[in-house]
């Protein structure tokens, strides 16, 4: 199959590699329809991650599935599936509370840029569309693999409740998509932070009421002067660098809280500032499968829209020059189509 590779920083090819195949009797084996381009794919891109010279990139996609595992009983040929990012048995003890990013039989999609993706724990992982999703919505559906989800996942962790004050830290894909969750969430007032002025359109397409464009100290002095001194009850850190939790600490009200979905790159907590002002800080690798029932549903009826985030739409033989694009800020979200 023709699959997106990457060989070292900023080399990304598209090349012949073998299909994937049935491992285990719970796998399944999914046709990519659409796939796309995640911020945590930039890490690898840039160094910042270990790369595995050759390794195939990518984990996020959507398809029909093409074949399964003996065990699997609840999808069949031709279905056309929603493949989380995560893939879960969704009947552990981490899964049943709650935590499927966090399942005991735990896989991860590592071809989501190619003609074919394997999928483990299908039963569990994956979700049926009930069809072919229409043409304006095969996007908001793809997002709902990750970023929708992740941004989803930052706003419960961060504790948005309606009437909440939000503060959404980067201007991502996942951070618009925490605007859209904390819209639908029920806050009265969403701060998005960003410097690029079409996300900041987008933002307040979303739902954001205020941007701030400022960072560091002048980001946080910005936030408590729109909050009377206050600061923000529920924060989402969508980015991952230490500049951001810095800042997320910052615009957090005493007694708030922060959620994180930002990957961590050289981040540092001031444990003895949270303990005096009592913080909460929760998050981590969504859960995917958790949230995608209610997320699909929202989408499917036109409740959320996080299909706009995808602003660069390429032939997969094209990826690297997706990559270029997300890697200079010149597009927010790559999807590709096989």
């Amino acid at each position: 199959m023709r699959a997106t590779t990457i060989h070292a920083a900023r080399d990304i090819r598209v090349e012949e590699v073998p299909d994937p195949q049935l491992k285990r009797p719970t796998d399944a084996i999914v046709k990519v329809t659409a796939g796309c381009i995640c911020g945590s794919d930039l890490w690898p891109y840039r160094g910042e991650n270990p790369i595995r010279p050759g390794a195939t990139i990518g984990h996020e996609c959507i398809g029909v599935v093409e074949e399964v595992g003996a065990e699997v009983r609840d999808f069949k040929a031709g279905d056309y599936v929603i493949v989380p990012f995560c893939h879960c048995d969704n009947t552990c003890a981490h899964c049943r509370n709650g935590a499927q990013s966090a399942c005991v039989n735990l896989s991860m999609t590592s071809s989501g840029q190619a003609e074919y993706a394997r999928v483990g724990q299908a039963d569990g992982s994956l979700v049926a569309t009930g069809g072919t999703p229409s043409d304006d919505l095969l996007a908001s559906v793809l997002a709902l693999t990750d970023v929708m989800p992740t941004g989803w996942h930052a706003a419960v962790c961060a504790g948005v409740t309606p009437g909440a004050t939000a503060v959404v830290v980067g201007d991502g894909a996942v951070g618009l998509c925490g605007v859209i969750a904390a819209k639908a969430m029920g806050a009265e007032r969403i701060v998005a932070m960003s410097r690029h002025a079409p996300r900041q359109e987008l933002a307040r397409a979303f739902g954001a009421t205020h941007v701030v464009a400022a960072r560091g100290k002048d980001a946080v002095a910005e936030v408590l002067e729109l909050t009377d001194g206050v600061g923000a009850d529920a924060v989402l850190e969508c980015v991952g660098t230490d500049d951001a939790m810095t800042t997320a600490i910052g615009v957090t009200r005493p007694g708030g809280g922060v959620g994180y979905v930002g990957v961590p790159h050289g981040v540092e907590l001031p444990l003895r500032t949270m303990f005096e002002r009592n913080l909460g800080l929760r998050g981590g690798i969504a859960p995917v499968r958790r949230y995608l029932p209610e997320l699909l549903a929202l989408v499917q009826d036109r409740s959320i829209d996080p299909g706009r985030v995808f602003d660069l739409s390429l032939p997969l033989e094209e990826s690297p020059e997706g990559y270029r694009a997300m890697d200079e800020r010149r597009a927010i979200k790559v999807m590709l189509r096989p």
